[in-house]
Formats: structure tokens, sequence, C-alpha cells
């Protein structure tokens, strides 16, 4: 294992840097390449109602079928095979008297992100709503959960983060200096330097502002300006095909709901658990004078 000195965490914070320039510049190539064909860009579905969420996961794990069950209709087809969706279908469903849109996104696999099969289409809508559903089927690897949060932060996308507090600004002269609001394990002012110095900035004020211990990704995060932080819900789907250890197990799971859309168990409950995540308030209005 290499320790980690002030040499080895600038090396490592070059290296990363690097790798991010080289995932924009491939991005940035693959839409110029579509200009005059097929888009790299989301699914064109007008946005609607005071927010929106999109339905992500692999195959055949019963997203279809919850947005049916949500939206009381049959708007998506859904079947025991895989890839039953092709596109994006929306849906709107009313709760707490807010109209919600539902966004039912053709299932993803491993290397969505660089290309394979709809899944830049489907991760570009993603990055467009208010809050993601990533729909896990209980009877299959945790694994796959894993590989699609992989896959949103393979397209800058956070889940169930905050954006880093790092401001950074530019000048003309002077070198780069830091300001620390807080102490920080990882960054430092060498580290911070070897990863200014991959974007061409030689001169900076660099503000690492609040109480968190901040990564060399935070700061690359805050450098790109292009993440997207978004809410997410955990939705652990076909409960009823586990044991009750089983599913007191996945239970844990941080920012989790278990449902079986099929049999509509626990659908009000994740219904009000996205009304809390999304974060909505409700007003109430009444005639002046009242």
């Amino acid at each position: 294992r290499t320790q980690k000195n002030k040499a080895t965490m600038g090396h490592i914070g070059k290296l990363k840097a690097r790798l991010a320039a080289l995932k924009r510049d491939l991005l940035t190539s693959d839409k110029s390449k579509a200009g005059g064909g097929k888009s790299m860009g989301g699914f064109d579905v007008s946005k609607t109602g005071d927010a929106r969420i999109g339905f992500i996961g692999f195959p055949s794990v019963g997203k279809s079928t919850l947005l049916n069950k949500l939206t009381d209709s049959e708007l998506s087809a859904a079947a025991s095979y895989e890839f039953t969706t092709l596109t994006c279908v929306p849906g709107v469903v009313q709760h707490n008297g807010a109209r919600i849109q539902l966004l039912d996104l053709p299932g993803i696999i491993e290397g969505a992100k660089d290309g394979k099969g709809r899944g830049r289409q489907v991760i570009a809508t993603a990055r467009t709503c208010s809050l993601l559903l990533i729909v896990v089927d209980c009877t299959k690897p945790l694994q796959h959960k894993l590989i699609i949060e992989r896959e949103l932060e393979g397209f800058g996308i956070r889940i169930n983060k905050e954006p880093p507090d790092i401001v950074i600004k530019r000048k003309e002269s002077g070198g780069v200096v830091v300001t620390y609001s807080s102490t920080q394990s990882v960054l430092d002012d060498e580290t911070i330097r070897s990863v200014l110095s991959e974007y061409k900035i030689i001169s900076a004020t660099v503000h690492v502002r609040g109480t968190r211990d901040y990564s060399i990704d935070d700061l690359i995060d805050a450098l790109e300006g292009n993440r997207i932080f978004v809410p997410c819900v955990f939705v652990l789907n076909k409960v009823d095909q586990i044991s009750i250890p089983e599913l007191d197990l996945l239970s844990e799971l941080p920012y989790s709901c278990p449902i079986s859309a099929d049999r509509e168990w626990n659908l009000d409950g994740l219904m009000e658990y996205i009304w809390e995540r999304l974060n909505l308030i409700r007003v109430y209005t009444k005639p002046k004078g009242q």
C-alpha cells in the first residue's frame, strides 16, 4: 500500500484532474459528432408540474409497473422480459396538492456512461430531474446498485451529496493562495496547486469553506462546475419475493424504501418519502383582510 504523503496526494490529484479532463473532452467530442445524426442529449420530453422524477434501473426491475401503479394507468408497457421500455414514458401523479412528473426511462446496462445501449440518453435525461428513483430488484445482487451509482457518477451526477463549498477565483499574478475554514485531512496547499496546474491555473485565490472534510474529487467538481447534485431514493422492489431477514437487512440501506410494485405494497410510504426528499413546501393563501 502506497503511503499517502504530500507528494503522493499531489500526484493523485494531477491524475484525477487529467482523467476528468479526458472524460469532458470525450463527451464534448461525442456531442459534436452527433451534430447531424443521432443526438447524444436526453429524451425530448417537456418538463411539466412542480417536480420531475426519473426512474433509473437495470432492465426488468419493475420501473414500468411502478409508473403504472403510481399513476393508476397503463402508460408504460410492462412484461416479464427485458428492454420492454425503449423510450422515455412520462406520467403525472398528484400528491399533497402538487403535480409531480414521473419519467419511466429505458433500462441501462453497465457501460451506459460510455455509450452502451441508450445509457447516455437515459443519464442525460436524469440530469434534468428534481429527484431520482433508482429501482433495484431485491432478488438480484446489490452489486447492481453500485454499478448504477458508478454510471451516474461518470456522467457528472452526484446523488445524495451537497455541492462542495469551494470557491476558486482566478487572478493575473501572485500564485495560488488557499484559505481554509476548517482542518482538512486530504486537501492541502500542495495538492490544490497540483490539481489547479492541470487546469492551467497558476494564480488564483481558493477558499475552502464549511466544515466538511473535502476530497480531491470535491475540488475537481468545484473546478468543472458542470456537476449535478440531486437527491435520490433507492426503491427496493419485489420485496414479496424475499424473506423477512433479507428485508430487514436491505432496509438498513440509507435513502431506501422497500416496496412491491406488483402487489402495491408500501406505495403510499414511497410517495411520502418522495415528498420528503423533494423538500417541497406547501403555501396556503387567503384573501386580503381575512
